[in-house]
């Protein structure tokens, strides 16, 4: 974690044998939330302290992906491999932990696997999104776009619109419940999507593959991250802008709204193959949190 573009790392345990992963972060009063992985095991940070999530009875790996907290719960998005009764291979589950604790997110049957991605808590509800793959003998395997709301799944996308959908992000601002995420068309382009109450609007136009990954609502201006093609891409109120990169290609995570600066982070290429710079922008302007030496991303960004 960086703060102020300082580098922290955070608590792991000894003998950890692998890798880590820090994909969200969420500051509630003096305390520094990060919610990721320690090798295959789902792990929340306070102030730099890891915590294990709770696993279901024989699952696999798991991973948390998004972090929110309201007073003294601490809610957290992730995803479970677990053994499925009717299979001799593990399914992967969508998981909400409050305070450490599983959650029941309605999905599917035995036969789908699905993944949550981002959780909001607002007015004492609770919206998750994701995604879930089912498999037809007509069509084969589909993705659809899901939001959860208290644990009820609402599909975003059904099979006759798209075979692939993901959602990724997920804002609620006033009686707005603002999606963001992805679909591919029929020419297996990725569009980058952002969905208000359940109605989309594409924000590319298919010629070349685009995603959303990250939302945030502020006096009535809706802002989205992702990118275009290899472009890192803000777009606010449905108008695209490229970020300031280099020639190498760049891509954005996350963006927060603090007053009337607008932050995003992501990362940018190297000219050297498979690295990557850690890289925050604000207002468009880019500062680099790494020197190119090592791969490094910036997943998620918090204003306090």
């Amino acid at each position: 974690m960086w703060k102020n573009g300082v580098a922290q790392k955070l608590n792991v345990e000894t003998g950890t044998k692998y890798y880590g992963y820090a994909n969200s972060v969420y500051v509630s009063g003096n305390d520094v939330y990060v919610a990721g992985r320690v090798d295959y095991v789902a792990t929340l940070w306070k102030n730099g302290i890891a915590q294990n999530l709770e696993h279901t009875e024989g699952s696999v790996f798991a991973g948390a992906n998004s972090v929110y907290v309201v007073e003294n719960d601490v809610y957290v998005a992730g995803w479970e491999d677990y053994n499925s009764i009717n299979s001799m291979y593990t399914k992967t589950a969508p998981r909400l932990w409050k305070n450490g604790v599983i959650q029941n997110l309605n999905y599917g049957t035995n036969n789908s696997i699905a993944y949550a991605s981002s959780v909001y808590v607002s007015d004492n509800n609770v919206y998750v999104v994701g995604w879930e793959c089912t498999y037809y003998e007509d069509v084969g395997d589909v993705y659809v776009a899901k939001l959860w709301k208290n644990g009820v799944a609402q599909n975003l996308t059904d099979k006759d619109e798209t075979r692939f959908a993901t959602a990724s992000s997920v804002y609620v601002y006033g009686d707005d419940v603002y999606v963001a995420g992805e679909k591919r068309n029929e020419e297996g382009t990725s569009v980058a999507v952002l969905w208000k109450n359940g109605k989309a609007e594409n924000l590319t136009d298919g010629t070349i593959f685009g995603f959303a990954f990250s939302i945030y609502a502020s006096n009535n201006d809706v802002y989205v991250a992702g990118r275009v093609g290899w472009t890192a891409t803000l777009w606010k109120n449905g108008i695209a802008e490229n970020l300031i990169s280099g020639t190498n290609g760049a891509h954005a995570h996350s963006v927060f709204v603090s007053e009337n600066d607008v932050y995003v982070g992501g990362y940018e290429w190297t000219t050297q193959p498979g690295i990557s710079v850690a890289t925050l922008w604000k207002n468009g302007e880019r500062q680099n949190l790494t020197d190119g030496k090592r791969k490094a991303e910036v997943m998620s960004v918090f204003i306090k």
